[in-house]
Order: structure tokens, then sequence, then C-alpha cells
């Protein structure tokens, strides 16, 4: 297809190379063979009139003209898959839909998981891919590589839409036979105790429970740090070791694990999952229904 003589495929391939800076990884990507791509890419040249990548020793790097560019094409392609997207109703009993998710282990094992063993029966074409959060989550959600997003206010983007999903209450859990548990615990034996921690990312950034900790000046004594929440109850089980845990994890750890959990010794805050999505997404039917039924499966999951 063309407009105003340019073969809009061309924008998909000028996309591939601006993320790729290479012309046979974005051919591999494309399946399309290498002298398709050079091509395509000698097509995208002709057409605005600059050279757009360039060669530098091994690499290939964009000119200033692509990078003002990128943004622009990346928001027409938004644009082309929302019309596509929401161009006809969006039935889930006959979709064969494929959603993107960025999500924590925290929230699959809470939320998602729930809901997609219903889905079995009420959605049973879609596919669901889950994606775990990290540096490039938001640059997915921005280029349309990522459909949702869950995760605290502070990861998500300013440039996108967010919703809230669910609010959630932590709790210090424990191995059923820790005697710390035995009765209610006070803040001292609390901070006195060895726990297991979170470090999220490549970074190692603190979790939502530890920063606030930091906050409100209180320091407990770190005896194991984990990459993933649903590891913490393995680390938990024969010890005496502490965490603190999301309450809805807890829930769910219990019923597979010999873990028990109470209310935290002192106040602490409420934290919010939100859902984040690409503007241009807002009005898409398909993203609509799974937002709505991740909603009710928070809910579902916490109270039913």
């Amino acid at each position: 297809m063309r407009f105003r003589g340019l073969d809009l495929n061309l924008l998909a391939v000028f996309e591939g190379l601006m993320q790729t800076h290479s012309v046979s990884e974005t051919a591999r990507q494309m399946h399309l063979s290498q002298p398709a791509m050079s091509a395509a890419l000698s097509r995208l040249r002709d057409y605005f009139g600059d050279p757009l990548l360039v060669s530098h020793g091994k690499r290939m790097y964009p000119t200033a003209f692509a990078e003002s560019l990128s943004p622009l094409v990346r928001e027409c392609l938004g644009g082309i898959e929302t019309l596509l997207a929401t161009s006809a109703s969006f039935d889930p009993r006959s979709s064969q839909r494929l959603f993107k998710v960025i999500a924590s282990d925290y929230v699959v094992a809470a939320v998602i998981a729930p809901l997609l063993t219903r889905l079995v029966v009420e959605a049973p074409a879609i596919t669901v891919q889950l994606m775990s959060p990290g540096e490039q989550s938001t640059p997915l959600i921005a280029a349309g590589k990522a459909d949702l997003m869950i995760s605290p206010r502070e990861f998500l983007s300013q440039d996108h839409p967010s919703e809230l999903l669910f609010e959630e209450q932590h709790v210090v859990a424990g191995w059923s036979g820790n005697d710390l548990l035995a009765t209610p615990l006070d803040e001292k034996r609390f901070l006195a105790a060895g726990h297991v921690a979170i470090a999220i990312g490549t970074l190692s950034n603190a979790a939502f429970a530890d920063r606030q900790l930091t906050l409100m000046g209180k320091h407990r004594r770190i005896e194991v740090s984990a990459s993933s929440f649903t590891t913490v109850p393995w680390l938990l089980v024969g010890t005496q070791r502490l965490a603190i845990m999301h309450e809805r994890l807890a829930l769910a750890a219990a019923q597979m694990f010999p873990i028990v959990y109470q209310p935290l010794p002192f106040p602490f805050p409420v934290m919010e999952e939100l859902v984040q999505f690409h503007q241009t997404r807002a009005a898409d039917e398909g993203l609509r229904w799974l937002r709505s039924q991740l909603r009710a499966a928070a809910i579902h999951k916490f109270y039913g």
C-alpha cells in the first residue's frame, strides 16, 4: 500500500533498522533476506533524501534526520496498530489475539495466574505473553511492543495513561514452624530477626517494602536478598527468617507452602498497583476487556 508515493511497509522496516542499527539483524527479525532488506533501506534513502544509517567500522549509526524521524514513525505505526485492533468489536469467546503484558512474578502468581485459569473457558483462543519488568519496560510500552505494564506508580512513564488496578497491603510472613510467629510480633523482634528481601532488576533496586522502611527510618537485618518475589517461600521454609510479603502473594503461597503470616507490627503504607498502556491504545476494546478482567481477578483472589 502506498501513501503519497511511500510504500507503508517501509515504515516497519525503518523502525526495525532504528532498533537494531543492523541490516542483517533487521532482516532476520522480519523474516526477509539481507538483499531484500538492503533494497528496502535504499528505497527509504531515496524517498527521504537522506542516508538514514551510515556505516562506521563494523556498526551503523543513524543520522540526525533519522533520529528526528524515529518518534514520528513510531507514533504512526502505533496509530495503525490501534486502527487494526479497534476496527472490529472484540469478542473474547472467538478472539485469537496475542496480549503482551509486563508484570512482576508477584502479580503473575497473585492475580494473572488465577485469571488465566478462568480464561481457558471464557477466552479459549487468546494468548498471553508475560514479560518480566526491567529497565526496558517503559520503552517497550512506548514502542508498542507491549500492551500493558502492571507496576507501582514510581516505575510508570509520565507520557502514557495509567489507571489503578488494585491496592495491596503488606504482611510479615514466615515458616509455620517459626517460633517468632507463634504470637503477634512486636517491632523490636521484627527488626532483630533475619529477613529475606527483594532486589529488582539488573540494578538491584529495592522493592516497595524496603523503600518504605528506609523512609520510615526502620532497618531490618537482611540475611538473604533474592531477585524474585515467588522464591521467598522457598527461602523461609525450615528457617527462622521473616519476610515482608504482599498480602495477596502470602495468601497464594500459604495454599502451597507451610507459610503463615500476620499484620506488620507497625502502620505501613498501602501499595497501589497501576496498569499502563500506550496513549494510542486507550480506546482499544481488547485492552479495555483485559484490564477489566485483571481488576475482577484481583478482587476475587483477595475476597473470594
